[in-house]
Parts: C-alpha cells; structure tokens; sequence
C-alpha cells in the first residue's frame, strides 16, 4: 500500500460563471521513502496539489490518502516547507525550531527537546547561527531554517513547496545539494513541487509532469534511475540525463501544453517533439 494516495481528484475555485478547475483526475501514488518531484507550468495547480496532500485544502471529488486514511485537514504527519520561510520573526533561529518541536512533544523531558531542536540545527550547519533572527539571516540560511523545523518534527512525509524559488542561483545548488544529502541520511518521503525540470532530476527519484492549466492533471511518470550522489556537472553529459529531460519536456511541450488553436492534441504532440 502506498503511503500517499491521490485517487480521482479534483479542485475548482469560484463559483458560477467565475467557477475555475483547477485541478482534475490526479491519480498520484508515493511509497514509504520515496522522493517524488512534481513539474509544472507556473500557475498550473502545484501548490494547490501540494496544499491537498498538505490537509489546507480538501478536493471537491476524489480521496487523498496518508497510510491508507482519508486526510481530513492539516497534522504533524506531513511537514511543508514553503518558498517564503514563513518563519516568526521575533523568534531565534533556536527558538523557531524549537516551538515546533515543543508543540509536536511535548510529553518530551526539557532536556530531550533541547537536544532534539539542536540536532536538526546542526544537520542544516546552523549551529554557529542558533541564536540570530530571520532578519539577520539570508535567503539560503531561512530556508536552511524552515527545513530543520519540519525535519525536527519527524513527520512521515515532507512535502516541499519550490523552497527554492527565491534564491539566487548559487544558494539554490547548495540548498538543492543540502537536500539531497539530508535525504540520504533520513530516507524521508518527500514531495518536491518545482517547475525546474533540472532540479527535479538532480533530487528526485520519479518525476511526474503536471500538465498546464486550467484543469490540468498528471502526465506519465518517469523514473530517475541515475546513481547517487549525483554531480551536476556530470549529469550534464549523461545520456540517460538527457533522455530523461527529454521525456519530461517533451510531455509540458506537448500533451501537458493543450493543443495549439486548430491542432489536436496528437498535432500538438508532434509538433513539441520537433522543437525538442
């Protein structure tokens, strides 16, 4: 069985004449440890995908599942980390994480939290930063902040929202290295949402296109089978890279696009694969 379970949903916004779908029969399985990247358009419906699985929506037609249950709202299950840190910024570096874990444990001796709060600090190399704020943090040291939060509170899943969208491309690739050696040390499940095919190549162990909006739905996925860990540079002249980027842009060029006005969808499909 898997651990997350999409069956037959969809999600609309609006109502009446301004009623909008934005999402339709997703079917989306992920296994215990699995790390799953979703690529799409921007505005296509990531987030709202991701805050289904999250519990901060609820679909109008079909079921999401977390162990076989039907999720009924938000729980420390499943940790998000968002593109804008949300992190309080009155607290501590220290103290951020810590509130979590509190909340999470708090049957947990003081001692216990303490060490617990610091573990997952020093798993993200913040330890020499623990008692500074968000204001005086960067961009890559926030979000370095927001994934020791939800890793502290050892959630079954851990569910991304583009955590690196803000940042500029340098702190980007070491996050994105950050990410993938945290992975290989906890074997979490994760779900990336991204519309960097690239990074979802590099992270990921399946990639499923999502395919432009409105009403977009899931396209095929496609399994990463490239050794670990991977290099960046090298990946770059790996035939099988290549073949796999291939694939993906090939689904948002082409069906995942829609076809263009007097082009069917098989039309549309052919013409992507000359442009790839």
């Amino acid at each position: 069985m898997p651990l997350v379970e999409l069956c037959n949903v969809g999600k609309s916004y609006g109502g009446g004449a301004t009623r909008t779908e934005v999402l339709r029969d997703i079917h989306l399985e992920i296994e215990k440890g699995e790390f799953v990247a979703v690529v799409g358009y921007s505005g296509a419906g990531k987030t709202t995908l991701m805050s289904l699985i999250a519990g901060l929506l609820r679909p109008d037609t079909g079921e999401v599942k977390l162990n076989g249950k039907v999720v009924e709202g938000p729980g420390p299950d499943r940790g998000v980390i968002f593109q804008n840190y949300s992190l309080l910024p009155w607290l501590t570096v220290y103290e951020n994480v810590y509130l979590a874990v509190d909340q999470i444990f708090g049957s947990w001796s003081t001692e216990k939290k303490r060490e617990h709060t610091e573990r997952y600090i020093a798993m993200v190399k913040l330890t020499e930063a623990r008692e500074k704020k968000p204001a005086q943090l960067s961009g890559g040291m926030r979000q370095r902040v927001s994934v020791a939060r939800a890793l502290a509170m050892d959630p079954e899943v851990l569910l991304m929202d583009e955590p690196f969208g803000a940042l500029d491309a340098l702190t980007r690739a070491t996050l994105q290295d950050e990410i993938a050696r945290i992975w290989r040390a906890t074997r979490k499940t994760v779900l990336l949402i991204t519309n960097d095919v690239d990074e979802g190549i590099l992270l990921a162990d399946r990639i499923v296109p999502l395919s432009k909006g409105p009403r977009a739905t899931l396209g095929p996925g496609i399994t990463v089978d490239l050794e670990r860990p991977r290099d960046r540079k090298a990946l770059n002249h790996d035939p099988r890279f290549k073949e796999i980027r291939g694939a993906v842009i090939g689904y948002l060029l082409g069906p995942g696009a829609g076809p263009k006005a007097g082009e069917s969808a098989p039309d549309a499909a052919r013409s992507a694969e000359a442009v790839a």
